[in-house]
């Protein structure tokens, strides 16, 4: 029994990072019904010794699979609602979950806007730069691998996905009006505060000229900017020694631009304009 309870934990997990794409998606089903299995566990021994009856082990093998059923389904649903909210308005419902945690963040005292930055990658990184170039809610930011031209994604990204955003953005090039409007890199005159850029040069989901445009964009407008590029890194940084030194890169540039000392010494970062 422990061996295919095990093994159904593994199962549930892989399915689940295979369709999202995120560790923390394929776990929240697993730790929900792990909660809700202890409480449910010791409610029927609490029962159980208050009534006098005895509780068969099949009673809870059959609670695990009913929790699994019924668990993950609901997860799933809440998960799926949250994308069908995307659905034709990336770049914008995103952006706006983004920009209203912050300011109310910033209504309970936790968080200074004027020294807010906003980070992610992939998607998290077309986020970002929609969020710095659309809105005035952050005052830096750092884009790893993220989106900066969605025409571009739409006809240069590999084949696997290259679908995905006639449900995200629209069909291409039928809307492409749609496209134009919610790139970051054709609104450039609107982002006007520091980014810092991270990239690995083997991508083949977001080119590295996503974020070497933005980049060469920032510097000739002379706002502080940076760019890592790390060779062998693919989409997702993979090298311990590659993830440190981003990491690193990143808080030493929030240092330089938003004004303050970091506990360690950090190999500093080439910052244009700054």
């Amino acid at each position: 029994e422990i061996i295919i309870g095990a093994a159904t934990v593994t199962l549930f997990i892989v399915l689940l990072g295979l369709i999202f794409r995120s560790p923390i998606a394929s776990l929240l089903p697993i730790l929900s019904i792990g909660l809700v299995y202890t409480l449910a566990s010791s409610l029927l021994a609490l029962c159980a010794k208050a009534f006098g009856f005895h509780v068969d082990q099949s009673l809870t093998s059959l609670l695990i699979v009913v929790l699994f059923g019924i668990g993950t389904d609901y997860i799933l649903f809440l998960l799926f609602r949250y994308r069908e909210r995307l659905r034709g308005r990336w770049g914008i419902v995103d952006v706006d979950d983004c920009v209203n945690g912050a300011r109310y963040l910033a209504t309970r005292g936790v968080v200074d806007l004027e020294r807010t930055a906003i980070r992610g990658g992939s998607a998290g990184g077309y986020t970002t730069l929609c969020a710095l170039t659309f809105r005035d809610a952050f005052r830096a930011g750092a884009s790893y691998y993220g989106v900066s031209d969605l025409e571009g994604l739409a006809k240069e990204t590999h084949k696997f996905e290259s679908r995905y955003l006639d449900s995200l953005i629209g069909p291409y090039p039928a809307r492409r009006d749609l496209y134009l409007a919610r790139s970051p890199i054709h609104h450039s005159d609107r982002l006007s505060c520091p980014v810092i850029f991270l990239q690995g040069l083997e991508d083949a989901v977001v080119p590295p000229n996503q974020s070497e445009r933005m980049f060469e964009t920032l510097r000739a407008k002379r706002i502080p900017t940076a760019y890592l590029a790390f060779e062998g890194e693919q989409h997702g940084f993979r090298h311990a020694a590659t993830i440190r030194r981003a990491l690193e890169a990143e808080l030493y540039f929030y240092s330089k631009v938003l004004g303050f000392q970091p506990a360690d010494l950090i190999e500093p970062v080439p910052i244009e304009n700054l």
